[in-house]
């Protein structure tokens, strides 16, 4: 089917499942980490949002509910910086058009 302009329905159907496929390998292969606590928790998280590594400096371990804290946080931070990621990449996969609502 062609549409207005002379592009293919099939070939953009196809170009955007070819864009998702390698989103998805980027994802995967993207790692953030972020710290809290100046240091004291560190966590690593992939692109998919799944926690790869937490670190704890030993010091920390008499404090749990801190250190509970801690953890959240530096977890939160990490998929804040996915979503930027993510963001940035699908801006410029599209051309640097924003569409709201998509992250």
């Amino acid at each position: 089917m062609k549409l207005p302009g002379g592009m293919n329905l099939q070939q953009m159907m196809k170009q955007a499942q070819q864009m998702q496929e390698q989103m998805a390998k980027e994802m995967s292969a993207l790692r953030v980490d972020a710290t809290a606590g100046g240091g004291i928790v560190k966590a690593e998280m992939n692109g998919n949002k799944e926690v790869l590594s937490i670190t704890i400096d030993q010091e920390a371990a008499g404090d749990i509910e801190m250190l509970q804290d801690l953890i959240v946080a530096a977890i939160n931070e990490c998929g804040r910086k996915v979503d930027e990621t993510v963001q940035n990449k699908l801006g410029s996969a599209l051309g640097g058009m924003n569409i709201p609502g998509l992250m």
